[in-house]
């Protein structure tokens, strides 16, 4: 059986995989901010929508849901992974690479 795109990615670049799960975590993993932003966004649901002078909420939360193990596997596998993962395992595996001083890569490159 032959390798996928990220498994043959992930070899040429000499990426650990628990520093995957490990920046996964680290760019994921909600913060008081990332509270802060979804409650005024909530209550800005909740009020009236006549209140049309109230300042938005533009900035986007975290996910709070980092890469797991078993996503990496299947990602190495073959597997069926859905997309929000797929951009995950994109946002850690850039995230080491700027560490490495290397160039950001694109989806289309891993999957």
């Amino acid at each position: 059986m032959s390798d996928t795109k990220f498994a043959e990615f992930v070899k040429s670049k000499k990426l650990d995989l628990r520093r995957i799960l490990s920046a996964s975590h680290l760019l994921e993993t909600l913060h008081r901010e990332d509270r802060g932003i979804r409650l005024a966004k909530r209550q800005a649901k909740t009020k009236a929508d006549g209140d049309a002078n109230a300042p938005k909420e533009t900035r986007k939360p975290r996910s709070g849901r980092p890469l797991t193990d078993r996503a990496l596997t299947a990602a190495l596998t073959g597997g069926k992974i859905a997309g929000p993962t797929k951009t995950r395992i994109l946002s850690a595996v850039n995230r080491l690479l700027e560490q490495k001083k290397e160039d950001k890569v694109d989806l289309r490159i891993l999957f």
